[in-house]
């Protein structure tokens, strides 16, 4: 077939197909299309190219006032907005998890759940927004002043959940009887507080949680603390390394009952008494004045709370009490457990979460040189403050901020 003859084409048409690669650079004239100074890149040829093909259909009657173009076929660029380069970094407390990050995290959280389910322990979760009503309650008074909360567009009160047992209750009264007791639940879920950034502490982590309802004996805790001792060895951490603080809160209650300290000043004495190895102890004291607590009950307290021994506890406080013979039935069920060398007594351990009533537990490192690195107890009443009926529970958290450290 011979070829379409160039004189058949309509003549506009055939001015208007020539190829562009034709036009020479003499004929681009950049300057009646201005590239504003903040936007001018590394690459400024990208913005050259633009004019110059821009230029060149003008050139070639693609205006509206004349030539034969097709009209608007290359329109102007839009007029560009000034930007500012943003902030490439996580706003603070957060983090990123690139490649090699991901898999320190995805190894960590599966040990988690191997060691959960090893112990017979089924994965739940929960919303990471909850209604803030739900964490200020019971969970604390240091809490109020860590979450981040606001409100939604419904007009309701919601927050970033700043820990998981809060949740977990939430969840148990919401199934009620339909549940078989005892449960033994645990979750991997990321949580937020607003709070003084130290090595190990974030305002965004993740959180192991291990929880066990219905069981009020002593061996609830004995199998917690089996468990995070199997979690450390499987990573390889000895009891050289790490160890577990042991005390209860009826330790505390009873040393307050001698002095005839209300009931409704123990939540506020715990929240302080955490804080000994946090802060100084003169301000401890201050701290204790201001609850209401006199001169001679807070020497007395701070004597009893600084014994690390508790057959010297025993001496002081009768060893009729609960909160003894809690504390050496858990002694000798880590005799059994075969963990016994990595638990201590120490009687200043009380945790700051107001909703614990019995035996508590911190995970530290043997150096020092590190906050908590977990930490849980017995909350038996902690439903009925949510309107549920009280199961007798126990549970801790685990971050995974710490233990990466």
């Amino acid at each position: 077939m011979p070829p379409f003859p160039s004189s058949l084409l309509n003549p506009r048409l055939s001015f208007s197909l020539k190829p562009l690669f034709l036009f020479t650079q003499s004929s681009i004239a950049p300057q009646q299309f201005p590239v504003p100074r903040q936007l001018i890149s590394a690459k400024p040829r990208n913005f050259s190219s633009v004019a110059s093909v821009q230029t060149s259909a003008t050139d070639n009657g693609g205006s509206s006032s004349g030539g034969g173009g097709r009209s608007g076929a290359l329109s102007p660029p839009p007029v560009a907005e000034e930007f500012q380069r943003i902030d490439v970094n996580p706003p603070k407390g957060t983090r990123d998890f690139p490649p090699e990050d991901m898999r320190l995290r995805n190894w960590l959280f599966n040990h988690f759940r191997e060691v959960s389910r090893l112990f017979g322990f089924e994965e739940v979760d929960y919303p990471v927004l909850e209604s803030e009503a739900l964490f200020i309650r019971k969970a604390g008074e240091e809490i109020r002043d860590q979450l981040y909360c606001f409100e939604d567009r419904g007009n309701r009160r919601v927050a970033l959940r700043p820990e998981l047992t809060p949740s977990l209750a939430r969840l148990v009264i919401q199934k009620g009887k339909s549940l078989s007791l005892p449960l033994k639940w645990f979750a991997v879920g990321q949580c937020w507080r607003y709070e003084r950034m130290t090595r190990g502490r974030r305002r965004e982590h993740y959180q192991w949680n291990m929880d066990i309802l219905g069981v009020p004996e002593v061996t609830a805790e004995a199998e917690l603390i089996s468990s995070i001792v199997t979690f450390f060895k499987r990573i390889g951490i000895s009891e050289s390394d790490v160890g577990f603080k042991v005390s209860s809160r009826k330790v505390l209650q009873e040393v307050l009952r001698c002095y005839s300290v209300p009931e409704n000043l123990f939540g506020k004495v715990c929240i302080v008494i955490d804080k000994i190895e946090k802060i100084p102890i003169d301000e401890i004291k201050r701290e204790l004045k201001a609850t209401g607590l006199s001169e001679e009950a807070i020497e007395e307290l701070l004597q009893v709370l600084s014994i690390k021994s508790l057959t010297k506890l025993e001496e002081i406080l009768g060893g009729a009490g609960e909160a003894i013979a809690d504390l050496k039935q858990l002694f000798s069920l880590a005799e059994k457990f075969g963990y016994s060398e990595w638990i201590q007594f120490d009687a200043s351990v009380v945790r700051g979460l107001a909703y614990y009533t019995g035996i508590v537990f911190e995970g530290f490192d043997r150096e020092g040189k590190l906050r908590a690195i977990c930490g849980g107890g017995r909350y038996d009443r902690l439903l009925s403050t949510f309107g549920g009926d009280d199961i007798p529970a126990c549970g801790f958290g685990f971050g995974d901020a710490v233990i990466v450290e």
